[in-house]
């Protein structure tokens, strides 16, 4: 296998290393933690026990699965183009111009909560378990969905005149397939990549949770105050996302990655399904905390929460207007393109303290699950290493935006993640 032209630049161990390890391996990973942590055991690592689930092929894939996930598809189509919402201008994208998004995910996300609780727990008219029972058949859906998003994406990147993102332009294809070619690909004013990157999978994310708790609740007669705290977390951050939605515009998932398989993938079929982990968990294993559990977890919760939007909430609230009361006092220092970075304030304690609240929620999420087993975990292990890599991309990016002065930056701001430690 041979890499790309001379000069261009590769991600993920690209051209080929990374991106078909991941292409291959994200989907075994999903398929994994459901195998080995189901309804039959979950992993133990000592002494060794790993389950032996049911590899049959009925179990797997259903032609029932993949209908529901399609309809769960057009229905959250659907509720965007029928509800109101606000339309938001995007920031420039090198070319010029300015899209415009309609953007109601949290309107979406409260009539969807209506429907679920209304039909699913007062009127009982849909069953919410069907998705505990039938998860390996839905996630199968979810993943043949998002292969063919993907290599529809690609082949459409193709059309002239569309806007190509620099990093998804190379002279590898299976590359450009994986890191996304088009910049902001659309059908007519619908917005695809916004759209998948927030409705589909972060909505269904929450769906998933209540059908566990539903499956619980069936199961033991109750919800355990650990399938409640898990539910509850998970629905905060995403009411959190979806109500600060024009946030997302300036990250540079809208603003630089191309919409390829990379985020395909993780928008629909990895955030849903495996971030619904801890649920799934305790509707097979059912577990009471204790009130200073439950004290300790909500404590971890809470910091991480005032740590993420508190950073969040200051950096966007310092570029949209550096002379608001709330970050006027902010002490900054100036770079020859012209801007300055905060040099106190949240973003003086270390250089992504957004990533570090981010990371204590999740590890809050996995707490509720008990120490027996470690793949209830998995979210806290994944997300740090992601997160790791993340600002790695971003260290990398402001280098070469800001030059020398992000070195001077630097030497301010010493710490990348952990205070005194990374």
């Amino acid at each position: 296998m041979g890499g790309g032209a001379p000069g261009q630049e590769f991600e993920f161990l690209g051209p080929w290393l990374g991106p078909v390890g991941i292409v291959f391996g994200l989907p075994a990973v999903c398929y994994a933690l459901v195998l080995f942590c189901g309804a039959d055991g979950c992993l133990e690592l000592a002494p060794l026990n790993v389950p032996t689930p049911s590899l049959a092929w009925k179990t797997i894939y259903s032609h029932e699965g993949l209908a529901v996930f399609m309809c769960w598809i057009a229905y959250v189509v659907l509720m965007h183009v029928l509800l109101p919402g606000k339309t938001v201008e995007g920031v420039n994208l090198g070319n010029d111009k300015r899209l415009k998004y309609k953007m109601n995910g949290f309107t979406v996300l409260i009539v969807t909560l209506a429907a679920v609780g209304y039909f699913g727990f007062y009127a009982k008219a849909v069953d919410l378990a069907w998705t505990h029972t039938h998860f390996l058949p839905l996630l199968t859906g979810s993943v043949i969905f998002s292969f063919a998003l993907s290599f529809y994406l690609y082949l459409t990147s193709h059309i002239s005149g569309r806007l190509l993102s620099a990093g998804g332009n190379t002279s590898v294809g299976f590359y450009n397939f994986f890191i996304g070619r088009e910049l902001n690909p659309r059908i007519g004013s619908f917005d695809l990549k916004e759209f998948f990157e927030l409705y589909p999978g972060l909505i269904g994310w929450v769906v998933l949770d209540l059908g566990m708790a539903a499956s619980q609740l069936s199961q033991i007669g109750y919800i355990t105050n650990s399938m409640a705290l898990v539910c509850m977390f998970h629905l905060i951050y995403v009411i959190d996302a979806l109500w600060f939605e024009p946030a997302i515009l300036t990250t540079m998932d809208i603003t630089t990655d191309g919409f390829g398989f990379m985020l395909a993938f993780g928008d629909i079929t990895w955030v849903p399904f495996t971030y619904c982990l801890q649920a799934r968990y305790l509707a097979d294993n059912p577990r009471d905390l204790s009130n200073v559990e439950m004290a300790v977890i909500v404590a971890l919760k809470l910091m991480g929460y005032i740590i993420f939007r508190g950073a969040n909430g200051q950096k966007n609230q310092f570029r949209k207007d550096a002379t608001h009361p709330s970050v006027a006092h902010l002490k900054t220092m100036p770079t020859e393109r012209g801007t300055k970075l905060i040099i106190s304030g949240w973003w003086g304690v270390v250089r992504h303290i957004n990533y570090t609240g981010d990371w204590l929620m999740g590890l809050a999420w996995c707490l509720p699950c008990g120490y027996q087993h470690i793949i209830p975990y998995f979210y806290a292990i994944y997300f740090g290493t992601l997160l790791v890599h993340r600002e790695m991309r971003d260290e990398h990016a402001c280098q070469l935006k800001y030059g020398k002065d992000w070195a001077k930056y630097c030497s301010i701001v010493k710490y990348r993640l952990i205070p005194f430690i990374y």
